[in-house]
């Protein structure tokens, strides 16, 4: 029981603090957008940086003997799971803060768990409760508040912004329902390391298709920020969250997180220099309420 009771704290924990270093991200993109980098170049960076790390790891893993090794047709399954999650979504959520503030992008992002709740209804059988219906009106509320003050400011960029943010919380929806299982059959450690290798693939694939070798050649400061943005905001949270799915369950996971969006907004106030009010208040804390209203028993 005590085994038990731990490995459920420690899973809560990787958690949040997996949760936390994500939603630093959009602050180290936004900062990197200022310096003059496009979305799948700084993308292509980040997962650059990031890929020796998960090589090393994944080969260590491999020459364990104690190391379940995946079959072809499992390996596939990895291999396309960090398409739908580390690849698109990743790149739709980049491609989105080109036009939105970070403040929006990450309240529209973190809706994903109502999409992770509706997904399990649609393709699980789960139960949908009154309890989702109010927490799915309560967090879009928040959104499209937020939104629509936006709108009035930047346009029909706010409605590009939202969209290609909802298109990548969507994607990540069907990541987590569906990794479930293969995390808990493979371990964390491996099932993210193939999955960022293959997500790393795709990338390179769309940056040579789109972009010229020389656009890797950016300036001192982006590539500090790129440099933070592989390390504290991808290969540590991505080990922490898929750690924290196998532990607690992706239902868990995608609820625990309510520190994330409240980071992102701080930081996007005073590092950013977004402006907060009191519809940004409100529009914060009906999103964090309807999601937070998951998690209760």
């Amino acid at each position: 029981m005590d085994n038990k009771q731990g490995n459920f704290q420690s899973g809560l924990l990787l958690a949040i603090i997996g949760t936390a270093l994500f939603s630093i991200k959009s602050i180290f993109i936004k900062l990197a957008y200022q310096e003059g980098v496009d979305t799948t170049t700084l993308l292509s960076l980040r997962m650059l940086i990031a890929l020796p790390f998960y090589l090393l790891i994944l080969i260590w893993l491999l020459r364990k003997p104690e190391t379940k090794k995946p079959l072809p047709k499992e390996f596939l399954a990895i291999f396309g799971l960090g398409f739908i999650g580390y690849y698109l979504s990743s790149y739709l959520d980049l491609a989105g803060l080109n036009y939105i503030s970070a403040q929006l992008e990450r309240l529209t992002l973190y809706t994903y768990p109502i999409m992770t709740a509706l997904l399990s209804w649609l393709f699980l059988r789960e139960v949908i409760t009154k309890r989702l219906m109010f927490a799915l009106v309560l967090t879009y509320t928040g959104v499209l508040l937020l939104y629509f003050h936006e709108s009035m400011l930047t346009g029909i960029n706010a409605s590009i912004g939202v969209l290609l943010v909802a298109a990548a919380a969507l994607s990540m929806s069907f990541y987590l329902v569906l990794s479930k299982k293969i995390i808990t059959k493979f371990g964390s450690r491996l099932f993210t390391s193939i999955a960022m290798l293959s997500s790393t693939v795709f990338v390179l694939i769309h940056f040579l298709l789109t972009n010229e070798i020389e656009n890797l050649l950016i300036n001192n400061s982006a590539w500090v920020y790129v440099f933070m943005l592989a390390i504290f905001s991808t290969v540590l949270p991505s080990f922490m969250v898929s750690e924290a799915i196998a532990r607690i369950g992706a239902a868990k996971t995608t609820i625990v997180g309510t520190v994330g969006p409240i980071f992102t907004v701080v930081l996007a106030v005073f590092l950013l220099g977004e402006p907060f009010g009191w519809i940004h208040l409100a529009g914060v804390l009906l999103v964090i309420f309807g999601v937070s209203l998951l998690g209760k028993k």
